[in-house]
């Protein structure tokens, strides 16, 4: 089968003329090896390769876990204008295969941001052989399914801040951490409310450690804040 993905100038049709007759030359040159091949291939404004790779054990199997990222632009959630894929041979059935990606993408493709817009086209897929022989993961629960999206949320977080580091424009990394929301999503609320505005990176870029612009993002974040709390 033939997983379709693509990112670019928006409104402007791919050209299948060309695209259609490289398919065949693309399988000719199929090998295990091929990962920073592919990565490469797919870059567009990035300036290089993202790739990451995991190891877990599963009873008495080795499961490995590769992926490629490529995204510099239109980066913010929900998943950015960004395309990924990533195989294990783990041996896991596909509707627990599908939350494990669900559990991975909510705390990493989906916690990242550049320039704040989102994008018409991401994607990001895992696919399993099976191969390490491991005990079928059947259900999300478990150690086996614990350990195995532990990997795999680890190894989506090395390529989402991959993406940001890469971005365009950008020169500054900034790890935002609330303590002491009510919820998570009060946290990631004022977290996103944070990263996105406009006077927090602009003191971010000049250096400028102006942490009134900080509280007041919170302030407008649109949760309950107690200003006495904080310092």
């Amino acid at each position: 089968s033939v997983l379709v993905m693509s990112t670019g100038v928006i409104g402007v049709q791919l050209p299948m003329d060309k695209l259609l007759p490289g398919i065949p030359q693309v399988v000719e040159k199929l090998a295990p090896d091929g990962w920073e091949a592919a990565a490469a291939a797919i870059m567009t404004t990035d300036t290089r390769p993202k790739l990451a790779t995991r190891t877990v054990t599963l009873g008495e199997a080795t499961v490995t876990l590769t992926g490629m990222a490529k995204g510099a632009g239109m980066i913010h959630p929900n998943m950015a204008t960004m395309l990924s894929v990533i195989a294990t041979d783990a041996a896991i059935a596909q509707p627990v295969l599908q939350q494990a990606l669900t559990d991975a993408n909510a705390v990493s493709f989906n916690r990242i941001s550049v320039d704040g817009d989102t994008s018409t086209n991401d994607t990001a897929i895992v696919m399993a052989n099976g191969l390490a022989g491991n005990d079928e993961i059947v259900d999300a629960a478990g150690d086996a399914y614990a350990a195995f999206v532990a990997a795999l949320t680890d190894l989506c977080t090395e390529l989402a801040q991959a993406l940001v580091r890469d971005g365009e424009g950008v020169t500054r990394f900034v790890t935002v951490r609330v303590q002491g929301a009510a919820s998570d999503a009060e946290a990631h609320q004022a977290a996103n409310t944070i990263a996105t505005s406009p006077l927090v990176k602009t003191a971010f870029f000049g250096g400028d450690a102006n942490w009134g612009r900080i509280l007041a993002a919170v302030g407008r974040a649109g949760i309950a804040v107690q200003p006495e709390q904080c310092a």
